[in-house]
Formats: C-alpha cells, structure tokens, sequence
C-alpha cells in the first residue's frame, strides 16, 4: 500500500513539474498537494521539498492563504532557507498578519546577511541573487511595521465595490473610453468568455475584455464580451488605448501544451465601432521573456510595458518604447530608478495630467501590490533617478491585497482600479476611488466657422509660470487640460487650411474643483465665412450697436493672422431690383470695412464688395441640422425659394441669403515687404 502510495505520489510529481514548466501553475498545484498528501510524514524530507512547491504554486496564482499554509508546512520539515522565510513573510503580508511578516523578514534579512559573509568570493551572479534578496527582505520589515499606521491613518482616498462590473470571476484592468469616458473597458475570466477550456495558470476560464456603457442618463449598462476578433480562445487582458482612442494595446497569453505560456502585447485597430483583429506588437526578438501591461503616454509619443527580460533589475520592471507615427516601436529602455526595484513592477497607466501609476511590491506598501504615484520632477536639469518622484496614497486605494490597473475620469482624481482584497481566492475585482482634490481644469472645442469640429487640428498653450504645451484634440475636436490658480495663459487654436484663433485665461485661487471652457471657431481659408449677428438700419446702410460685438471678434481675427488679406462682401434677397441691391449692399460692405478701418486694420488688408441678390447662399451641411427643410449643396435662388410651400420656409431663405461674409484673398501679407 505504502508502495502505491509512493508511486502515486510520484507520477503526481512528474505531473505537476510538467504543469509548472508550461507556466500552468494552478494544475502544478493540483498535482502537488495530491503528491504531498501521499507522501509518508515520516519522510520529512520529501514532504517538506513537495509543501515548498505546492506554496511556490499557490504563492503565483495569488491563493495567500494555502500559499502561507504550505510555506508553514515547508518550514515545519525544514525547508527554512532564507528564501522560504522571505516569500512566506510575503504573503503573510497579503493575509495580514504583519507581526509574522516582520519576523520572517527579519529573520530572512539575517540568514541572508550571513550567507553573504560566507560567500564573499563567489561568483558574481550568485552576490547580484543574495543582494536582491537582502534588498527586499529590508524592503518587506519596513513595509510590515508601517503597514499598520498606514491602515490607522487612512487618506482622502475612498473606494467603494462596483458590482455593476463584477461578477463572480475575475474581473480587473479597468480603462476608460469614448469622448467623455461612457465606455469602460476591462479583463475578465466571468463564464461568458470565447475559450472553453478553464486556465491551467489559474483554474479559470480564460480571460477576455468586456466593456459597457453608460445610457443616456449616464448609468451604466450591463458589461458584453466584445463581438469583434479581439478576443479568442486565449487570454487577453490588462488593456490600454491611444489618446485618440483609435488603437488598443492589449496583453495575450496564447497556449501551446508544449510550450511554456508567454504574454505577449498585441495591437488592435478600431474602424467605426469594431475592434479589428489583434496583431502582435516586436518588441524583441526575445522569445523567452514576458511582455505585458501596456500603457500610452498621454501625448502618445511612448508605450510603457511590463517585462522580465535580461537587463532589469530585478523580477518584473516597467520598460517603454517610443511609438512612431505609424505605430511602429523603437529605441526600448528600462525607465530605471527610483521606479524599478529588486522586486516587481507592473500594471503601468497614466493619469491625464502626466503622473504614472504603477503597481509594485518592491517598495515599502501594505502587502502584495501596492499602487505608486510617479510624478515628474519638474525642476530644470532632474534627469535619471532624479526624474520622476515616488509618492504612496496610503489606505483604503491600497490594501494587504494585490492593488492594481487604475484609470481616471478625465482630469479629476477619481475613477476605477481593481484589487483582490477580501477575496479568500486571490480573484479579483472592479472598484471605484474618489479625492476630493481641488482640480482646476480647461476645455475646450475646436470647430470650423458655420461647420463641425476639427479633429486634425492643434492647441499651444502658454503660460507665464513658464507652461509651453502642445495638445492634440479629440475626436470631437475638444481638448482638455490642467492648469494651476495664479497662472495667465494663452491659447493659440491652429488646423491647416484655416485661420488661428487666440483666447486668453487668467485662473483664480478657489475652494472647489473648476472647469473653464474656452471655444475655438476656426476661419476657413477657401470657403466664404459667415460673419454673424451683422445688422443694419432698414433699408440703408448704417450698422445697429448690436453689430459691434460681431465686428470686434473679426477685428481680433485679423489681428491675430496679420498676414491675411480678405474681401468684405455684403448679400442681399432677391425682393427689389438688380441695381439698388447692388448700391445697396456696396455700402453695406463699405460701412463694415470703415469699422475696421477705424479700429486699426490697415486698408489695403480689406476689399468692400456688393454682391446684392447675385451669389445666393449655398448651404453646408452643419446648417441642414437648424432647417432639415434643406439639404447639402442647396443653392437659395430665387426660383428655389419660390418653389418651397411653406411662408416661414421662404422667410427662413431670404433671410440667410441676407447675409455679411468675409473670404481669405492671401495669407503673404507683410512678408516680402
């Protein structure tokens, strides 16, 4: 019987190194515990070697509490070498039980310590494994003594569970997406995912990437598995978007059952609503490492990643890549000191503002990962480690737990994260987080004259504390950005094919959050431009008060593109005859211009014509939305407005074709002069 046992014990072994091989740690473990419980206790040896690969499994899959229970076997046989007290602290950090915690790190730290001074000649590599040891057992004492405070203390922070995303799966890697963040995007393993086959890293189905949206009302709607080629069979998870929201870059762990199990980070294009089909990203021709966790800069000029390629230092360390304007990735580097430690480093993600967000368990925190601040120096010459600051928000954002994957609602200091605190599991879940910071922030939208936004187009911004930012906009023309109070900016609105446009902001010192919104009508340098709000006396050609406004905005127009040259044309209906309505216009184009003239504009920069009834307006498609009576490219004539039935429709075209536009004649002004 003894013999069978022995066998069986055996056969699991072999079965379990198999597992472990190919990175499928959860059936590792399976066979493992049914490997140890068929060994004899008398054989102490062999219990206690298997109770330390059992709690190696459970450590990797985030089981803390088997993973303690099998670490505390191991050392009851005797397997009590410094590493087992190291791991075992760690994860009696992630059970809360900070007392051991500091013991076992302490008691690892000295036997490391020691070993160090009977291995003082050897070689390199060995010193390099025991400094990283040493460095995070340290590391792990100061983490189990301030963990305690940390909790006491508390933060501004609050978080709060979201069951409208979790399931009971995993659920985690929250991203924000669309215009205004109404689409959310996350990883999970919940049972209506593509594969059908459960993990053998974890024991769940695989994962995919969900996403719901809010309705009308802003609510959020059920979450549904993306029905598109982005998921398969596979895992994907841990997602990023580009600040257009145009491309995905996603983690992919693909199986192969001889194979040890590599991510990788795959890349997605979106046309219309539907994410195309992932393609692998080369980051290295490294076939033996992990790329994981992508994240975009938000000027999406870098992609920061996870790996544990040769060159780190230590474990997982955060790496970027510079992204080329086709998409491509060059010149790849660790982003080094104070971010990367001896330990691990993951989960990358970018606040709006610039500030990154990272999740690690080799700096002092509360137990597993904990999220990290990294906010930019801003001080002139901070390069290297001196580039970036390193803050802890402190509890309730982090946990004993595994604290990870964050993502902000625009610009203020609240949005999602996951964590698998609480879960006796190690699954983990969605939840919300909220600073009430005091954030002061601008908005602003792009958009032609009389027409849509500009997406192509692009903002300066200046400031006198020394600010010199160029923004890219939306989709939906718009940008957003943060500023701070006591601060003048300009902004400069700039798109190709169109005149700039300035606006200028003074910020003030509140006691609350704040949006400013600023608005950027941009001139079209080929087609006429509609010069709003324009009113004369009847029948004659004095300007009304009430055209002053409108006129002040075109005298600033021109000042601000000084090297244009327009043409002031005035438009008449087609009631009256041929030749009054021609006087008639003329001077209503010359009174314009001696406006102009009188509030600085050079003469030669402006041409007074009256047009009277002779170009009727033709209509664009952004005024067919006003008056869906008419259509794109309509033309007001007058036998088209006697075609139509209705009087107020009539009335509607006589008065856009009475009309004041102005068109770009040349924009060399001034410069051969």
């Amino acid at each position: 019987m003894v013999l069978m046992s022995c066998g069986g014990a055996d056969v699991a072994m072999k079965k379990g190194d198999r597992f472990f091989a190919l990175g499928e740690y959860y059936d590792a473990a399976v066979q493992y515990r049914k490997a140890y419980q068929q060994t004899p206790p008398k054989d102490k040896k062999t219990r206690g070697e298997r109770a330390l690969k059992m709690a190696d499994c459970y450590r990797r899959i985030n089981y803390s509490a088997k993973a303690v229970s099998a670490y505390n076997n191991a050392v009851r046989y005797h397997q009590t070498d410094s590493l087992t007290l190291l791991l075992l602290a760690q994860q009696q950090m992630m059970t809360g039980n900070y007392k051991a915690a500091a013991a076992n790190f302490a008691a690892a730290a000295d036997t490391i310590t020691a070993v160090i001074n009977r291995t003082a000649k050897e070689k390199t590599g060995v010193k390099e494994q025991l400094s990283t040891w040493l460095a995070l057992a340290q590391t792990g004492k100061q983490s189990a003594e301030n963990a305690p405070k940390w909790k006491q203390e508390g933060s501004r922070y609050t978080v709060k569970k979201e069951n409208n995303f979790n399931s009971r799966r995993a659920d985690f890697s929250p991203v924000l997406g669309g215009e205004n963040g109404e689409i959310i995007y996350f990883s999970s393993t919940r049972n209506q995912t593509k594969g059908d086959e459960l993990s053998g890293i974890t024991g769940q189905k695989t994962g995919d990437i969900f996403m719901a949206q809010k309705d009308e009302k802003g609510k959020w709607q059920r979450p549904e598995n993306i029905d598109s080629e982005l998921n398969s069979e596979f895992d994907e998870g841990a997602c990023a978007l580009t600040p257009d929201g145009k491309t995905m870059y996603l983690t992919q762990c693909v199986t192969d059952p001889s194979y040890p199990r590599y991510a990788q980070i795959m890349r997605s294009s979106r046309s219309d609503a539907s994410w195309g089909k992932p393609q692998m990203v080369p980051l290295s021709k490294d076939t033996l490492s992990n790329f994981a966790h992508p994240a975009v800069s938000p000027d999406g000029r870098w992609l920061y990643f996870t790996s544990d390629m040769p060159g780190g230092m230590g474990g997982f360390d955060i790496w970027r890549a510079q992204l080329t304007t086709a998409g491509d990735v060059v010149a790849i580097e660790n982003v080094g000191e104070p971010i990367n430690t001896p330990g691990d480093e993951k989960f990358p993600t970018f606040r709006p503002n610039g500030d990154l967000y990272f999740s690690s368990d080799g700096h002092p925190g509360m137990g597993g990962l904990d999220i990290f601040i990294a906010k930019p120096n801003t001080n002139i010459g901070a390069k290297g480690r001196n580039a970036w600051i390193i803050e802890h928000p402190g509890y309730p954002l982090n946990s004993q737990g595994d604290d990870f994957g964050m993502t902000f609602e625009g610009l203020l200091n609240r949005g999602f994260f996951s964590s698998n605190r609480g879960d006796a599991r190690g699954w983990d879940h969605i939840y919300s987080f909220v600073n009430p910071e005091i954030i002061q922030t601008v908005k602003g939208w792009v958009y032609e004259k009389d027409g849509y936004e500009l997406p192509q187009s692009l903002v300066y911004m200046i400031g006198d504390d020394g600010t010199n930012l160029k923004l890219s906009v939306k989709g939906d023309g718009s940008f957003e950005q943060q500023i701070k109070p006591g601060v003048e900016y300009a902004f400069l609105g700039t798109c190709k094919g169109y005149l700039n446009h300035s606006e200028s902001l003074k910020v003030e010192t509140v006691e609350e959050s704040e949006e400013y919104t600023l608005q950027f009508p941009l001139a079209s340098i080929t087609a006429p431009v509609l010069i709003d709000n324009i009113f004369y006396d009847f029948d004659k050609a004095t300007l009304r008060p009430e055209s002053t406004a409108a006129l002040d905005q075109l005298v600033k127009l021109l000042n601000e593109n000084p090297n244009v040259t327009i043409e002031l044309s005035a438009h008449c209906d087609y009631k009256g005859s041929e030749a009054y309505n021609k006087q008639l216009s003329q001077r209503r184009a010359e009174s314009v211009v001696a406006y102009l003239k009188k509030s600085g504009i050079a003469a030669d920069r402006l041409t007074p014509v009256g047009y009277g009834k002779d170009r009727p307006k033709t209509i664009r498609k952004k005024l067919t939305e006003k008056h869906p009576f008419l259509k794109e490219n309509d033309v007001l004539t007058e036998d088209f407005i006697k075609q139509l039935k209705s009087p107020e429709e009539q009335e509607i075209c006589n008065q856009l074709n009475r009309r004041t536009e102005f068109r770009v004649l040349r924009t060399t002004y001034g410069m051969f002069d």
